[in-house]
C-alpha cells in the first residue's frame, strides 16, 4: 500500500505539471525529466539568464621589483586570472583593472569556449575598473543591467566568476552590509562597497554578483584575507557611472555631438538633454535643451552609458539616428558625428601633445589612503600618446605623476606652472618622478617649449 500510494502521487504530479505546461502557467512549453521543472528555481533561472554574458578572463603578468637608481627590472611571470561582464553586444567588456593591469595579453574565453584575444580600452586604477574589447563574429549577449539603490540588507544575492580557475563557479549568499570601505593593500582602497556572505574567491574578480532576477547588481573585487563568508562588490549604480564616464572620454577624444545631459533629470526612461553646443552637429540636426532622447538606431535609451555605448567605435560623419520627445510628440533627427575641436588653451591639450600624457588628479584624501609616501598627492596618468616623450620613457597608464624638476605635480595649475616658465628650456631635458606599485620611479623627458604658445 505504502509504494501503491506513492506511485500514484508521482503520476498525479507529473500529470499536474504537464497540464500546466500545456495552458502556460509555468512559462514555455518545455519538457524535462519527472521533476525537474521543480528544480527550476528563481536562483537556476538567474544564473541561466546571466551566464552567457559571463568572461573568463587570463594573461601573464610580469612582476617588477624596483631596483638600485630607480630602475624597474624584470623578476618573474605569473598567471593572472580574473572574470569580465559582456555590457555592449558588440564585444566591450567590464572588469577589474587589477585584473588586466601589467597583462601583456588578454586572453578572453566565452561560456560556449570561443577564445579571443582582448584589449585595453579604459580604465580607472582609483576605482579598480576597465573596459576591454573583444572581436566577436556574432553579437555576444549583454548582461541585464538592475541597480544597487535599493538594495536589501539579507537580500539573496549570486556571484560567478572564475574562482581559483575553475571557470563560471556559482556561489550565492545574502547581502550581508552595504556603504563598507575596505583597505585591501597599501595599493587599493575601495569606498562604498557591497559586502556579502556568498564565497568570492581569487579569480572571481571582475565577476557579476547578481540579484534573484538575474540583473547585475555588483562587480565582484575582494575578499577579506583570513576571513570566512565576507567578500565585496563594487555597487553597479557606482560601476556604471564610472564606465560612462570613460566611454565618454574615449568617444570625446575621438568625436563631437555636442549634447550635454541634464544630471538632475535621472536616467532611466529617456536622457533629458540639459544643453547643445552652438555650431555642433547636435544643433545642426536640431536638436534642443530639454528634449528627451528614448532610443537610438531603434534601440531604447535608459541611461546615459546607452548613449555614449552607442557612440563608442563609431567612425565620424556616421549618423546617430535619435528618436526624441518634445512637447509629448516623437520627432527624428539624424546627428552626424564630427572630429573633435582643436582648442590651444587648454593645458590638459598640451600636456597631451607635448609631454605625451592625459593626467588626471587624484583627490587628496583618496592619495593618501591609496599610497604611503612622502609626496602630497599626484595626477593618475590615463593614456600615453604613442611616440611621445613619456612613452620612450616608458611611462604606463596607471603611473602616478607626483613632480617634476623640484615642483609637485598635484594638478594641472602645477604643469602649467612648470610648462610656463620662462626658462622652462634651460632644464630640459626636464627630471620627472612617478609611483608605481608605491614604488618611486624617476627619468628625464626631452622636451621644449620654445615652439610652444604660452598663456
Amino acid at each position: 500500500m505504502e509504494s501503491r500510494r506513492s506511485c500514484s502521487f508521482a503520476t498525479l504530479r507529473s500529470a499536474v505539471v504537464a497540464g500546466l505546461l500545456v495552458v502556460g502557467l509555468l512559462g514555455p512549453t518545455v519538457f524535462y525529466a519527472d521533476g525537474s521543472e521543480l528544480r527550476m528555481t528563481p536562483t537556476v533561472r538567474a544564473i541561466q539568464s546571466a551566464k552567457p554574458s559571463i568572461v573568463n578572463i587570463r594573461g601573464e603578468k610580469m612582476l617588477t621589483e624596483t631596483g638600485q637608481y630607480g630602475q624597474s627590472d624584470p623578476s618573474r611571470r605569473v598567471n593572472g586570472m580574473g572574470t569580465g561582464v559582456v555590457i555592449d553586444s558588440r564585444g566591450y567588456i567590464v572588469t577589474n583593472h587589477h585584473v588586466v593591469k601589467g597583462v601583456r595579453e588578454i586572453l578572453v574565453t566565452s561560456v560556449d569556449g570561443r577564445e579571443f584575444v582582448a584589449r585595453l580600452i579604459a580604465h580607472d586604477p582609483i576605482t579598480d575598473l576597465a573596459i576591454i574589447k573583444i572581436d566577436p563574429d556574432d553579437p555576444m549577449p549583454s548582461i541585464t543591467l538592475g541597480n544597487s539603490a535599493d538594495l536589501m540588507l539579507g537580500e539573496t544575492v549570486i556571484a560567478v566568476g572564475n574562482a581559483y580557475g575553475y571557470e563560471n563557479s556559482v556561489t550565492q549568499g545574502i547581502v550581508s552590509q552595504l556603504h563598507r570601505a575596505v583597505q585591501v593593500s597599501d595599493a587599493q582602497f575601495y569606498e562604498d562597497l557591497i559586502q556579502t556572505d556568498a564565497s568570492i574567491n581569487p579569480g572571481n574578480s571582475g565577476g557579476p554578483l547578481l540579484n534573484i532576477d538575474g540583473e547585475m547588481i555588483g562587480l565582484n573585487v575582494a575578499v577579506r584575507a583570513g576571513a570566512q563568508g565576507i567578500g565585496f562588490a563594487i555597487p553597479i549604480d557606482k560601476v556604471l557611472d564610472v564606465v560612462t564616464k570613460l566611454i565618454d572620454r574615449e568617444t570625446g577624444s575621438r568625436s563631437r555631438h555636442g549634447i550635454g545631459f541634464d544630471a538632475t533629470a535621472g536616467d532611466l526612461g529617456g536622457l533629458v538633454v540639459g544643453s547643445v553646443e552652438t555650431g555642433s552637429p547636435a544643433d545642426k540636426a536640431g536638436l534642443k535643451t530639454g528634449d528627451t532622447i528614448v532610443s537610438i538606431d531603434d534601440s531604447d535609451v535608459e541611461r546615459r552609458l546607452d548613449f555614449h555605448r552607442s557612440v563608442l567605435g563609431r567612425e565620424n560623419g556616421s549618423p546617430l539616428h535619435l528618436t526624441v520627445e518634445r512637447d509629448g510628440e516623437r520627432i527624428e533627427l539624424d546627428v552626424a558625428l564630427s572630429s573633435p575641436r582643436k582648442t590651444s588653451t587648454s593645458w590638459g591639450d598640451l600636456s597631451w601633445e607635448v609631454l605625451g600624457m592625459d593626467l588626471d588628479p587624484i583627490p587628496t584624501e583618496t592619495f593618501r589612503r591609496k599610497f604611503r609616501t612622502r609626496y602630497r598627492g599626484g595626477m593618475t596618468v590615463q593614456r600615453v600618446r604613442s611616440g611621445s616623450p613619456a612613452d620612450e620613457q616608458g611611462i604606463q597608464p596607471g603611473d602616478v605623476l607626483v613632480g617634476m624638476h623640484i615642483w609637485e605635480t598635484l594638478t594641472m595649475k602645477n604643469v602649467a606652472y612648470i610648462m610656463n616658465r620662462s626658462d622652462f628650456d634651460e632644464f630640459s631635458p626636464i627630471k620627472f618622478y612617478i609611483l608605481r606599485n608605491n614604488d618611486v620611479l624617476y627619468g628625464h623627458l626631452p622636451i621644449s617649449m620654445a615652439s610652444t604658445q604660452r598663456r
